[in-house]
């Protein structure tokens, strides 16, 4: 693994950055062969909370939590267990589901249990950040499962159904919508 570990208004220290490559480094153990993707982690102190982002990006999947806590360490530690919760949800539900060689259960190891973020917009409508990725095909339940997994409160996803690219998202009373376009 490649590690990108950058701080705001922080200082990365050698002791953070061995802390955080020994807690990533622990996430192989859920893979059948060496994970070869880059992790950006991004370290930021907010007042007095201390923000963990980690972001695993896959050739089939994204992984990514974060995470605020007073402790850096402490916050390094529930986003490391986000991510596990994160891998073993995804072999168990998605997987269950989906069987074919393609599919992402050949990536984790039998014998364990076991994506693209937005900012959000200001007022003025100036667009301060672009992000690129894949449109993966997936059903409407996959998508529905990688969105929690991400925590947004939506997801764009070609639909392997019809083909389409359609948007599934949460509704305020916690049920979930398909957007889909005539």
């Amino acid at each position: 693994m490649n590690f990108n570990i950058r701080g705001e208004n922080l200082e990365i220290t050698p002791a953070l950055k061995d802390y955080v490559e020994k807690k990533v480094g622990k996430l192989e153990k859920y893979f059948d062969e060496p994970l070869k993707s880059d992790v950006h982690v991004k370290m930021s102190v907010l007042n007095t909370d201390q923000k963990v982002e980690i972001t695993i990006p896959m050739p089939k999947l994204v992984l990514r939590a974060e995470e605020k806590h007073a402790d850096m360490y402490a916050a390094i530690d529930l986003v490391i267990e986000k991510l596990e919760r994160q891998i073993r949800k995804h072999k168990t539900k998605v997987n269950r589901k989906f069987r074919a060689d393609d599919s992402l259960k050949y990536m984790f190891k039998n014998e364990l249990e076991p994506l693209a973020e937005e900012e959000p917009e200001s007022d003025d409508l100036e667009i301060v950040r672009t992000k690129r990725f894949d449109l993966k095909p997936m059903d409407t339940e996959e998508a529905i499962l990688q969105m929690d997994m991400l925590g947004h409160n939506f997801f764009v996803f070609s639909n392997s159904v019809s083909g389409d690219t359609n948007v599934v998202y949460k509704r305020r009373d916690g049920r979930y919508g398909l957007i889909e376009p005539e």
